[in-house]
């Protein structure tokens, strides 16, 4: 999926712009979710969402920080409106009453998609600085995937939680 960007022309300037939207993207949407589950009293995985949201501001820092030293405050000039989705969990990954574990699925379905955005740009991209911070960024995202599996490997199986016992009843009307 290319997002409708063309690859082959982005300077590094631009694509660190863009790595950093990508970011900003995905920490805003963990921070819905997380306002979604507070609200619907489902505290630890709130939680969970804020500590991911935590982590792609961090990212987004990073990223900055080498786009401040190797640019200064040149100003954009990526087209960050072709970006959607990206790196952020799907819109429908959260909902009332979920484990745990369905949102650490929803997080790791979104490393994995912000890590085939990077893979398959790859062969389109043609400046080496550009390929050499896709690289990274993508082995990135395989690191946050395994970082998510291993969280998943240490949380209790939740067989005994169903979202269907926080539902009321039907009433008759």
């Amino acid at each position: 999926m290319s997002h409708n960007i063309d690859f082959s022309v982005l300077g590094l300037r631009d694509t660190l712009d863009l790595a950093i939207a990508i970011e900003e993207e995905a920490k805003e949407r963990y921070d819905e979710f997380a306002e979604q589950l507070e609200a619907h009293h489902t505290p630890e995985v709130a939680k969970f969402f804020r500590f991911m949201s935590d982590n792609e501001v961090k990212h987004a820092e990073v990223l900055a920080a080498q786009r401040a030293d190797l640019f200064g405050n040149e100003p954009s000039t990526a087209d960050t409106s072709v970006l959607f989705d990206i790196e952020a969990p799907d819109y429908d990954g959260a909902r009332a009453f979920m484990s745990i574990n369905d949102a650490l699925e929803v997080a790791l379905n979104a490393e994995i998609k912000a890590y085939e955005f990077y893979h398959d740009a790859l062969p389109t991209v043609m400046e080496a600085s550009v390929k050499e911070l896709f690289v990274r960024l993508r082995d990135e995202e395989t690191r946050h995937q395994e970082m998510i599996k291993e969280i998943m490997a240490k949380v209790p199986d939740m067989d005994a939680f169903d979202p269907n016992d926080f539902a009321d009843d039907p009433t008759a009307q």
